[in-house]
C-alpha cells in the first residue's frame, strides 16, 4: 500500500514549532501510520501536550509531553491531518501532514484463537502495575490496546456482548437458557471446533449457576440454546483440560478460557490473576501449535464501577501471537464487539452475531 506525503509546516518561528520525523515525505507505508514527531516553544514552562488531528475537530490522540510516537489505523482514503504542539502559556504551533492511505490491513488466518477473560480493573490500575509483571510483559512484547473500552456494567452484559454481539442482560444473577444468535452458532455452522475451557467447573457439559469458586456469569457459552440444549455442552470443560489438550495437540479451533474468581481478579488479586497467567498462558503462547500462527487475546470485561466511559470503562485488551506487530500500541477505539468480529476473521468465519457485524476487526496488530 502506498502513502504519498506533503508536508506544510504552519506557526513555526526560532523558537517554536512541531517537527515530524515520521510519517517522512514521499514514503511508502501501510496502516497503521506510524507517527513520530516532537516540539519546542518560546514559552518558558514549555510544552504541556501534543496530538494528531485527522480531520477538522477530530483530535484521535493527545499525550503530555514535547513528544509523541504512535500508530494510527487509518482507512483508505486522504486526510489532511494535523500535528499540533500546546504550550503551558496558552500558545500552540502545528505542522500539516496530508497523507493518503491506500487499502487496510487484515487479520491474518490462524489455526487456533484463544480469549481469557480478566475482571473489573481500570487500564490505568494494571498497565504498568507492578502486580501484574508478566501481564505487563505480554503487552510490551506484543500488543495493547490503548483505548479499549468496555460496554457496559455489570460483567454479564460485556461478556454477552463478546459472544453474541449484543449486552443481552445486565442481570448477574440470570441463569437461564438464552436463544439469541451466538458465536458457537456461527463455529457449528463453518465446521469450527470449539470449547470454553473453566476453572472450577466441577463436570463437562454442567450448565448450572455457581460452583464456586466457578460462576456461569463468567462462562456466557453455557447461556446459549445451541449449547445447553445439545451435545455441544460436552464442549463446556473444566480448566483442567487445557493442559492436556494443549499437550496432545487436541486444541480447539476456537478456546474461551475463564479463570475462576479467585484467579481473574475479582475476588483475588492483580497479583494472583498475573500469577496464574504466568503458569497456565505461558507454556501455551511456547508451544509449537500457538507459535505456527496462533492469536491470544488477553481481556478485562469491566473497569471499575465508577468509569462509565463508553459504557464500561477504559480496560486493558492485549493481543498476542507470532504474527503481531511486537510493542505496538493501538490508539484505536475499540469494545468487545471489536474482538469478537477479530477472532471469528482470523478462523475465516463469513458471518458475526449481532454488533460483531459491523464492527471492524484489530487488524492494525498484524
Amino acid at each position: 500500500m502506498k502513502i504519498f506525503f506533503c508536508l506544510l509546516t504552519l506557526s513555526v518561528s526560532s523558537f517554536a514549532g512541531v517537527s515530524v520525523s515520521s510519517p517522512a515525505g514521499n514514503s511508502t507505508d501501510s496502516s497503521p501510520v506510524h507517527f513520530v514527531a516532537s516540539s519546542t516553544t518560546s514559552c518558558s514552562s514549555g510544552v504541556s501536550s501534543m496530538g494528531i488531528y485527522t480531520a477538522p475537530y477530530v483530535l484521535a490522540y493527545k499525550v503530555s509531553g514535547a513528544s509523541l510516537n504512535t500508530y494510527l489505523t487509518l482507512g483508505a482514503g486522504t486526510y489532511n491531518t494535523v500535528i499540533q504542539e500546546w504550550d503551558k502559556c496558552g500558545g500552540s504551533s502545528k505542522t500539516a501532514v496530508t497523507i493518503t492511505v491506500s487499502g487496510t490491513t487484515t487479520v491474518p488466518a490462524s489455526s487456533h484463537v484463544f480469549l481469557v477473560m480478566e475482571e473489573n480493573h481500570s487500564y490505568s490500575s494494571v498497565i504498568g502495575s507492578s502486580s501484574m509483571p508478566y501481564l505487563n510483559s505480554l503487552a510490551s512484547k506484543y500488543g495493547l490496546a490503548t483505548q479499549y473500552y468496555a460496554n457496559t456494567h455489570p460483567s454479564i452484559g460485556n461478556y454477552f456482548m463478546l459472544t453474541a454481539g449484543q449486552i443481552i442482560s445486565n442481570d448477574d444473577s440470570l441463569c437461564t437458557t438464552l436463544t439469541q444468535d451466538n458465536v458457537v452458532r456461527h463455529l457449528l455452522t463453518a465446521g469450527k471446533t470449539w470449547k470454553s475451557y473453566a476453572e472450577n467447573l466441577p463436570s463437562a457439559g454442567y450448565t448450572g449457576c455457581s460452583f464456586y469458586p466457578y460462576v456461569k456469569k463468567h462462562n456466557p457459552l453455557a447461556y446459549f440454546s445451541d449449547v445447553a440444549n445439545s451435545s455441544e455442552k460436552y464442549n463446556l470443560v473444566p480448566f483442567s483440560k487445557f493442559s492436556s489438550d494443549l499437550a496432545n495437540h487436541t486444541l480447539p479451533q476456537y478456546s474461551f478460557i475463564v479463570p475462576n474468581l479467585l484467579h481473574d481478579a475479582h475476588d483475588g488479586t492483580l497479583s494472583a490473576a498475573d500469577s496464574w497467567l504466568k503458569s497456565n498462558i505461558a507454556p501455551l503462547i511456547a508451544s509449537p501449535t500457538f507459535q505456527k500462527d496462533g492469536i491470544l487475546m488477553i481481556v478485562f470485561d469491566e473497569s471499575v464501577d465508577s468509569d462509565t466511559q463508553h459504557g464500561g470503562g477504559h480496560v486493558t485488551a492485549i493481543v498476542v501471537g507470532p504474527h503481531i506487530l511486537g510493542g505496538h500500541k493501538s490508539s484505536a477505539l475499540y469494545q468487545h464487539q471489536n474482538t469478537l468480529k477479530t477472532l471469528m476473521k482470523a478462523l475465516g468465519l463469513t458471518s458475526f452475531p449481532g454488533a460483531a457485524g459491523s464492527a471492524s476487526s484489530m487488524s492494525d496488530f498484524f
